[in-house]
């Protein structure tokens, strides 16, 4: 098959790939026509069908199906013009295909979180962090495989690992780097802090929103998860509870960006602070990687609301 990252302008594409979103919608004259999103390990495309003609089957989003489609570039993004598509039949294609997985090693990331647990002198938060992430098998073989988003950033296998153990890490420097700031709360909520997309979200390749995640989101499901796993802890101090369950509840930063607190405390603000970096930083990295315009600029990018400057790598400085 060809991959996704592979697209050039102007190739004749025929082949299988998993529809992640299809949405109709109609032109100015009121015209029907499809937009669909592609997907397979390496990445994401955009497809519009424009006519439906005979040719064009019946399917669904989150289906597999084989298309024939021509590459455009609209705006600097890789585009598809779909032909012909229909479902694909079962034996027609592998999973595996279709599923991005994080560049990094599993084992050594997952191992730094290990270490760095080992790390915490706080008996109660010792004892929360092991219960889940040295004692919990069906928690761990599922953190170690769960996306972090649907769409936005770290959204592959291996992506919430990923996301969380970089987290860890930028607040465990920040922490440093500042007098006052509580080292074992900080680890906690780093590890913590996006608990909840493991219910929020289902596993790849599909990665949609659960019932749990469409009614109440992660951040109030991962406030539920931490809170009922203290309640088994026996003599779990008060005041920490609070001060852990607010860094999970504030991490967002904002109300407005889904937080139902603001960040009130240095640990919460470190973590906020942590989570927005990554977040923004992979994002980025990830467009930059892709991008398709010719020159030093991308074209622009809708999230982070600007064109961005692409280094060469003879470029020193």
């Amino acid at each position: 098959m060809i991959y996704i990252e592979n697209f050039q302008e102007g190739q004749h594409i025929i082949g299988h790939y998993l529809c992640k979103d299809k949405q109709a919608m109609k032109t100015r004259a009121g015209k029907t026509y499809y937009n669909v999103l592609l997907m397979d390990k390496t990445g994401t495309a955009m497809g519009k069908i424009w006519d439906m003609t005979p040719q064009i089957g019946d399917f669904n989003k989150q289906e597999f199906i084989k298309i024939d489609a021509n590459v455009t570039v609209f705006q600097g993004d890789i585009q598809l013009n779909i032909n012909r598509v229909r479902r694909s039949d079962e034996g027609e294609y592998d999973p595996a295909d279709y599923m991005q997985v994080t560049k990094k090693d599993p084992q050594e990331m997952f191992l730094q979180i290990l270490t760095r647990i080992d790390e915490v002198q706080n008996p109660y938060l010792k004892r929360l962090l092991e219960s889940y992430f040295v004692e919990d098998e069906a928690f761990i073989n599922k953190f170690m495989i769960h996306p972090a988003a649907k769409n936005v950033h770290h959204n592959f296998v291996g992506g919430l690992l990923e996301h969380v153990s970089t987290v860890m890490e930028i607040c465990c420097y920040l922490g440093t780097l500042y007098s006052g700031v509580n080292r074992d709360l900080l680890i906690a909520g780093a590890l913590f802090h996006d608990i909840g997309k493991m219910e929020e979200l289902e596993p790849m390749p599909h990665n949609e929103y659960s019932d749990a995640g469409q009614l109440l989101g992660h951040i109030a499901i991962g406030y539920g998860m931490v809170r009922d796993r203290i309640r088994t802890i026996e003599g779990f101090p008060a005041e920490l509870e609070q001060l852990l369950e607010h860094m999970i509840l504030s991490h967002h930063g904002e109300l407005e960006f889904g937080s139902p607190k603001v960040p009130s405390s240095m640990e919460a603000m470190i973590l906020h602070l942590a989570d927005n970096a990554d977040a923004k930083m992979k994002m980025l990295e990830e467009f930059i990687g892709q991008d398709k315009s010719e020159g030093r600029w991308t074209a622009y990018n809708r999230l982070l609301a600007r064109n961005f400057y692409k280094m060469e790598d003879e470029t020193e400085g």
